[in-house]
C-alpha cells in the first residue's frame, strides 16, 4: 500500500510525487505514456515556475539540457513595441522553454530519485472506493495486465481530460467558450529572443527551446478553426506574415524541424478541486487557453500548494486530510482566477484602445516596461502597473 497514488506523470503529476516522497511518503506515479516522450505545449515556463525548478535543485538540469534562457522579451501591437526583461521572482529574471520529453523526463528522474515508484504505459480504468464512497486507490492496466493499488490519496495530474476527474465526476466550477485555436512547429537555427505580436484576431509567439531550434506558434480565433485545419500550414505561415512579418522574413529559407500541430479545444475552466480521498493538479482541475503560456508555471503553483496543505495528513484522521484538501482547493482557485480572467482577456484578440493607449506610456519608461512584462510572467497583477509615474504618464 501507498501513501499516494499519483495518475500522470508529466509537470505536474512528476513534481507532486517527488515533494510528497521527499515528505517521507511512499509514492506511486503512474503514466498512460512511455518516458521520454513529447506532448502538445507552449513549453514556456515563466519566472514563477523557473522559481520552483530552482527551489526542487532541478533549473541546473533544465539548463544543462541546452535550452537558452529568455531574459529579453519583445511585444509588438498596433505601433507599440515593447522590449525588455520582467523584474522576476526570487532572483529569477529569465523564462525558459524547455521540450517537453525534457523537462517531463527530468522531473520524473527526480522524483523516482527521490523514492517514487514510477510504473509508465499504465492506464487507470476505475477507481477504488469504501462503503462510504471514499477513493481509496485505483485499478487499471499495464502492458496488457491488470493491477490494483491502495492509497489514502489518489491525486489526478492528468490532463485537461482527466480520467481522475471523470470517475470523481467533478463538477465544473466555472466555464467559458474556447476562444482561440492555435497552430505550432519548430524552426532550425532561427535567431529570437522571447518574441510575441498581436493584432485583431491574430497571435503569434515565437519561443527559442532545446536543439537550436526556435518555436514558432500562430493563434486565431476559435471561430475560424474549421477554415484553418483545411489547410493549416498556409493558414499558419499567412499568419506570422500578416502579424510578425519581421519574423516571418526570418523564416524564409528555412524549413521545419517537425510536423505542425495544432488544436482547436482549449478549454477554460475550473473543475472542483478535491474531495473524499482525491485531488486533483494541473490541467486536470483548472484549464485555460495556452496564448498566456501560463500552464506549467501554474501547474507548479497547484504542486507546492497542495502537498504544504498536505502536510503530515496521510497518515491519520481522513477528516483533517479532507479539511485540507478543502484549503487547497480554495486557495487554488483564489490564486488562479486573476490569471485566468486575463488570459480569457488575451485570448479575445481583441486589443482595445483604452490598453494600447495604456502600452504607449509604458514603452517610453524601462522600469515600467519590466513590471508589464512581470504581469505577462504571472508574478504581478495589473494593479502593480499604476504607479505615479505612468499616472504621470496617462
Amino acid at each position: 500500500m501507498f501513501d499516494a497514488i499519483v495518475v500522470g506523470a508529466r509537470c505536474a503529476g512528476a513534481p507532486t510525487a517527488l515533494l510528497l516522497a521527499r515528505a517521507g511518503y511512499r509514492v506511486l506515479l503512474l503514466d498512460r505514456a512511455e518516458f521520454p516522450s513529447d506532448t502538445l505545449s507552449t513549453h514556456l515556463i515563466h519566472q514563477p515556475g523557473v522559481a520552483a525548478l530552482a527551489r526542487w535543485g532541478l533549473l541546473d538540469a533544465v539548463h544543462a539540457s541546452g535550452c537558452p534562457p529568455l531574459d529579453r522579451a519583445v511585444y509588438e501591437v498596433a505601433d507599440i513595441r515593447l522590449e525588455g526583461c520582467a523584474r522576476g521572482v526570487e532572483g529569477q529574471r529569465a523564462g525558459y522553454a524547455p521540450r517537453r520529453y525534457v523537462l517531463d523526463n527530468i522531473l520524473v528522474e527526480a522524483a523516482v530519485e527521490a523514492g517514487v515508484v514510477f510504473r509508465n504505459r499504465s492506464s487507470v480504468t476505475r477507481l477504488l472506493r469504501d462503503d462510504t464512497g471514499r477513493v481509496t486507490g485505483v485499478e487499471g492496466r499495464r502492458r496488457g495486465r491488470s493491477f490494483s493499488e491502495r492509497a489514502p490519496l489518489v491525486i489526478g495530474a492528468d490532463g485537461m481530460r482527466s480520467t481522475v476527474a471523470r470517475l470523481v465526476q467533478a463538477p465544473f466550477t466555472t466555464e467559458d467558450p474556447r476562444l482561440t485555436c492555435a497552430y505550432y512547429t519548430y524552426w532550425d537555427e532561427v535567431p529570437a529572443t522571447l518574441e510575441l505580436y498581436e493584432k485583431p484576431g491574430s497571435w503569434v509567439a515565437a519561443v527559442p527551446t532545446n536543439d537550436a531550434a526556435t518555436l514558432v506558434l500562430a493563434y486565431f480565433p476559435q471561430s475560424r478553426f474549421e477554415e484553418v485545419r483545411t489547410d493549416a500550414r498556409r493558414a499558419y505561415l499567412e499568419q506570422i506574415r500578416d502579424t510578425a512579418p519581421a519574423l516571418h522574413e526570418r523564416l524564409q529559407g528555412r524549413r521545419p524541424v517537425e510536423r505542425l500541430r495544432g488544436t482547436g479545444d482549449q478549454q477554460n475552466f475550473f473543475r472542483q478541486a478535491a474531495g473524499p480521498g482525491w485531488a486533483l493538479v494541473g490541467d486536470a482541475g483548472h484549464h485555460k487557453d495556452s496564448i498566456t503560456a501560463r500552464g506549467i508555471s501554474d501547474a507548479f503553483l497547484q504542486v507546492e500548494t497542495l502537498v504544504e496543505h498536505i502536510g503530515d495528513r496521510l497518515q491519520g484522521d481522513p477528516g483533517l486530510l479532507d479539511k485540507a484538501l478543502e484549503k487547497y482547493a480554495s486557495d487554488r482557485d483564489a490564486a488562479l482566477t486573476p490569471g485566468y480572467e486575463s488570459t480569457l482577456s488575451v485570448a479575445q484578440l481583441a486589443p482595445n484602445e483604452q490598453r494600447l493607449s495604456l502600452l504607449r506610456a509604458v514603452q517610453t519608461d524601462t522600469d515600467l516596461t519590466a513590471i508589464y512584462f512581470d504581469m505577462v510572467a504571472g508574478i504581478s497583477t495589473a494593479s502593480a502597473l499604476y504607479t505615479p509615474r505612468l499616472l504621470a504618464l496617462l
